[in-house]
């Protein structure tokens, strides 16, 4: 069993078993609803999770429906019926481990920002790098 929270955990939420897919969106749509160049999801049987709290809910367009916390602002979970009855997405990085589902491909590449093809050409700091 798998157990997450928004940040401030007024949403909690436990799921059980493997999920269908485990995957970074890069579609305008996810990126505009996080504020974030990509998004990990994981996709699992609604019966497989179980939500504690009351998420808020916006429909982001005609079938799809992001869930996030009212308090905090963190999202939390999508759901189309259309393109996938019967399950709900999380945002990975919402596990109280969130390596636990490391992501198995990306998404959407269609719509990734074109900078995302050189990630691995910039420098990186373990934190932040050293100031002037």
């Amino acid at each position: 069993m798998l157990t997450g929270k928004c940040q401030c955990g007024a949403i909690r939420y436990e799921v059980e078993g493997e999920p269908a897919h485990s995957a970074i969106c890069h579609c305008s749509d996810c990126r505009a609803s996080a504020g974030a160049p990509m998004v990990g999801w994981a996709l699992f049987p609604d019966e497989k999770v179980t939500i504690h709290g009351d998420p808020a809910r916006y429909q982001s367009s005609k079938h799809a429906t992001r869930h996030f916390c009212g308090i905090c602002g963190t999202g939390l979970f999508y759901t189309n019926p259309t393109i996938f009855p019967g399950a709900i997405d999380i945002q990975t990085s919402t596990l109280d481990d969130p390596a636990a589902l490391p992501p198995e491909g990306q998404i959407q590449m269609a719509e990734a920002h074109p900078w995302m093809a050189s990630l691995d050409k910039l420098p990186t700091f373990a934190r932040y790098p050293e100031g002037p």
